[in-house]
């Protein structure tokens, strides 16, 4: 898994999320339940990212590996933070870090 997969893992681990939590709370709601929504999302998205990480890493046929660990690891937790505070949010961060990695150097 590279950086681009990566990306493209966390956007469709997002774009999902809101479309996932959605489709929960109403079926919740038609059993009564009023799920705080935060904790919905959040619990969405790490589920989501474990199913994508898993499904890259079956379909792409890589070895599951500590460096594969680390990006579902990655994946999970910027998910989550995505949920919590927004996409863009979290791209911009991971851009900025990318910027002064680059001007170490």
């Amino acid at each position: 898994m590279d950086y681009g997969d990566f990306l493209l893992g966390l956007l469709a681990v997002s774009t999902l999320t809101g479309l996932v939590t959605e489709a929960v709370k109403k079926l919740l709601r038609e059993l009564g339940k009023n799920p705080p929504p935060n904790l919905l999302a959040g619990i969405v998205a790490v589920v989501l990212a474990v199913a994508v990480s898993a499904g890259y890493l079956v379909l792409s046929g890589t070895a599951f590996s500590a460096g594969a660990a680390v990006y579902v690891l990655a994946l999970v937790f910027l998910s989550w933070l995505a949920a919590m505070v927004g996409y863009d949010k979290v791209v911009q961060a991971l851009a900025q870090l990318g910027r002064r990695r680059e001007g170490d150097v």
